[in-house]
């Protein structure tokens, strides 16, 4: 079988002379049949010939076009077939130049099967070059975020202390501010909006003295209410100044000589009150915001903004930047990494005495742990570039991390880099259908064996049954399709977004 570049004999070369002729016969037939179209036109509507006119017909008459362009190829092709022949039809080759010619040709076959064997040597680093470009393309370095969420962090600590000392100077028995926790994209460093991130952070609540804090008996559930309960000091040495005992001292020495409990202040009833609390805090940040700023950072601007369930404040930089930071409310359960925080919609009515499961430190020390085994940043990458096209769909940034967080516990950390970007990529968008098409998702911390050890768990969240995020699905059909159809849109945002 001939190889490309080999010489035509005659017969070959005569039958291609003669169809490149007629191919070219043909093709001046056609643009004749053009003219002569041209020509009624002109007649029948008594119009002047232009060239809009002349393309207009053309462009109306779609089959010339897909003809004379095939045609054109074909005679083009011929043309460099031509260019490869024999310098004269006819001429003889001497014996020793066909010994020449076959020692040439088995050593033409050695060396294209050599490039066969390095073209899939090219192809395999082709494939891993791109993987590499799109990662690069797709990525950003996590340093600029670190530094002002560093920043945050410091200004947001420096706020608690002196909300904490403010709290101990009105001798109240209001709940006591432990350091804050960053949590979310920004503090993990793979937040969506890199240039204008939300911060996070959790800020420990504790119980004051001669109270408790606990959850209603028997419940491990996604939402729950926060018992407050009294606890006698009687015989504990005083931490800081004597008080009475809640429990065992009467009720005129209690209004007489002693503050209020936190059952009379920020407590509906007996549990704790997310709204009262929010609205405490906010007042702390308020009056003491100014004597933050004299103490850490004198060029910002601190603004608290209106929130029914957190504080949300607006730190305006003297460089011009702005970030919005919210500190949410957490009970700690146990010596666990799982807290009830205050964190809810503000869209969707909740009650004021109901508290979220929050899993966002453990979430947090869980990526941190994976990153530290991965080679490089990109399993930073594929969360920001994921999260970048959730934007305006129904699906949110905690549903994409929790199939990332399943992912990392059943694939080779060591594939998580650039060279294999795109086949990461692929990996979460097929979980998430498979997940949409089973109308499942388990929620990552309720009863998963595949926790790591440094990750504590309450023992009733290990013992639990698996808990499905997309429960909603499952009971509602329509709002099951309008995932599917959300679920083809982000994959057309996704690759939009790698590729153009």
């Amino acid at each position: 079988m001939p190889m490309v570049g080999d010489e035509l004999d005659e017969a070959t070369c005569d039958r291609m002379q003669q169809c490149s002729e007629m191919l070219t016969k043909e093709m001046a037939r056609m643009l004749q049949e053009l003219q002569q179209q041209v020509e009624e036109q002109k007649i029948t509507e008594q119009n002047y010939l232009t060239w809009s006119g002349l393309l207009s017909a053309a462009s109306w008459n779609w089959k010339f076009w897909v003809t004379a362009g095939f045609l054109l190829l074909m005679i083009v092709g011929l043309s460099c077939c031509f260019s490869k022949r024999s310098p004269k039809v006819g001429s003889s080759i001497s014996s020793e130049e066909e010994e020449y010619s076959e020692e040439e040709e088995d050593s033409e076959e050695e060396e294209y099967n050599e490039e066969e064997e390095d073209s899939e040597e090219e192809d395999a680093a082709d494939a891993a070059d791109l993987d590499t470009y799109i990662a690069m393309r797709n990525t950003w370095s996590p340093s600029k975020l670190w530094e002002w969420s560093e920043w945050v962090y410091a200004v947001v600590n420096n706020l608690l202390f002196t909300c904490q000392q403010s709290n101990d100077l009105l001798k109240g028995f209001f709940p006591e501010l432990g350091s804050a926790m960053g949590v979310g994209g920004a503090f993990d460093c793979w937040s969506p909006q890199e240039d204008e991130p939300v911060y996070h952070l959790l800020v420990r609540l504790k119980p004051p003295r001669g109270h408790t804090f606990c959850l209603e008996p028997g419940t491990v559930a996604n939402k729950s209410r926060i018992c407050v309960e009294l606890e006698c000091t009687c015989t504990a040495q005083p931490r800081v100044r004597p008080m009475l005992c809640f429990l065992h001292s009467s009720k005129e020495q209690l209004r007489n000589k002693q503050k209020p409990s936190l059952l009379h202040t920020l407590c509906t009833g007996s549990y704790l009150d997310v709204q009262k609390t929010a609205r405490w805090f906010q007042d702390l940040v308020r009056e003491n915001k100014a004597i933050v700023r004299m103490l850490r950072v004198r060029y910002f601007l601190l603004t608290v903004l209106p929130s029914r369930r957190s504080c949300k404040v607006e730190i305006e930089h003297i460089s011009g930047k702005t970030m919005l930071i919210e500190m949410i409310f957490g009970v700690q359960l146990g010596d666990s990494d799982i807290f009830m925080s205050s964190q809810g919609r503000e869209d969707i009515f909740s009650p004021s005495t109901m508290w979220t499961l929050s899993c966002a430190r453990a979430e947090g020390k869980f990526l941190w742990l994976m990153l530290d085994q991965t080679p490089d940043y990109s399993l930073l990458s594929c969360l920001q570039v994921c999260t970048r096209v959730l934007v305006g769909t129904g699906f949110s940034s905690y549903t994409l991390k929790t199939v990332v967080m399943h992912l990392l516990t059943t694939t080779p950390l060591s594939g998580w880099c650039r060279t294999h970007f795109l086949l990461r990529l692929g990996d979460i968008m097929r979980y998430l259908h498979r997940c949409l098409e089973e109308k499942r998702l388990n929620h990552f911390f309720f009863g998963n064996e595949k926790i790591p050890k440094e990750i504590v768990l309450p023992p009733a969240l290990e013992r639990a049954e698996p808990f499905n995020l997309f429960q909603h699905l499952a009971q509602d059909p329509a709002a099951h399709e309008q995932a599917m159809r959300e679920f083809q849109e982000l994959q057309h945002r996704l690759t939009t977004q790698l590729f153009f």
